[in-house]
């Protein structure tokens, strides 16, 4: 791609002009429990070239929340607070906002085992063990050099999967496609997931509400009753 990441981010941004291009700029990897310290001008995000090149653009903002850069004329704004965070997509976050925004998901090139917007879809319905009981407090170096200490933080966790149930998400992958939450399209040679965050998380209410057991511990296919 032209210009390599920094194009790619230039571009979208310069598309949502009007909006917000929020990356994931994750490090679970690195900000853990054996290792409870985030600075926010120099922790190294953990997934790869594109956030790596994200997290540090002076024309982004970084969140306090170690998993985000938000591009656009309210990307302060949209990030304020994020640091008093306790688990890792809450309601009223970043992601979990997407829902009210009615905003778009891309998944470029992957499919929804990579979709971090459906564990905010996890909290928001209280899904049960969903959150690691056990949490731990984080020092946060702001951008200022400020030091910050986050509440108790709990990860992602479920103990009945034997990993995280994010492998699991492409189980609702037929459910989405239809309810029409997701489309595809094409961008260069990857296939892109366009996903609607509202329609997705309408669609996981109503898988959930008819579920007698947990659907993303296993690579079960969802029961089409659950969602026609």
């Amino acid at each position: 791609m032209e210009n390599g990441a920094d194009g790619f981010i230039d571009a979208f941004s310069e598309y949502l002009s009007d909006g917000l291009f929020i990356v994931p700029t994750h490090t679970w990897n690195s900000v853990c429990r054996s290792n409870p310290f985030y600075d926010v001008r120099s922790t190294m995000p953990c997934i790869g070239t594109l956030a790596r090149v994200a997290a540090f653009r002076t024309d982004g903002v970084r969140s306090l929340h170690r998993a985000h850069t938000v591009f656009g004329k309210s990307a302060a704004e949209w990030v304020e607070g994020e640091e008093h965070s306790a688990s890792p997509a809450p309601v009223g976050g970043c992601l979990s906002r997407l829902y009210e925004e009615s905003g778009k998901v891309l998944l470029i090139g992957v499919g929804h085992d990579k979709n971090t917007y459906l564990h905010a879809v996890d909290e928001r319905l209280q899904i049960p063990d969903r959150l690691n009981p056990e949490p731990f407090t984080i020092t946060i170096k702001d951008h200022e050099g400020n030091m910050l200490v986050s509440p108790p933080f709990h990860t992602h966790f479920t103990a009945a999967a034997d990993t995280c149930v994010s492998e699991y998400y492409p189980n609702y992958k037929e459910a989405f496609e239809y309810t029409g939450a997701v489309t595809y399209s094409q961008l260069g040679n990857a296939l892109v997931y366009v996903c609607d965050a509202r329609k997705m998380t309408d669609t996981a209410q109503r898988i959930w509400a008819k579920a007698d057991r947990d659907l993303c511990i296993s690579h079960e296919p969802i029961p089409a009753e659950y969602y026609r």
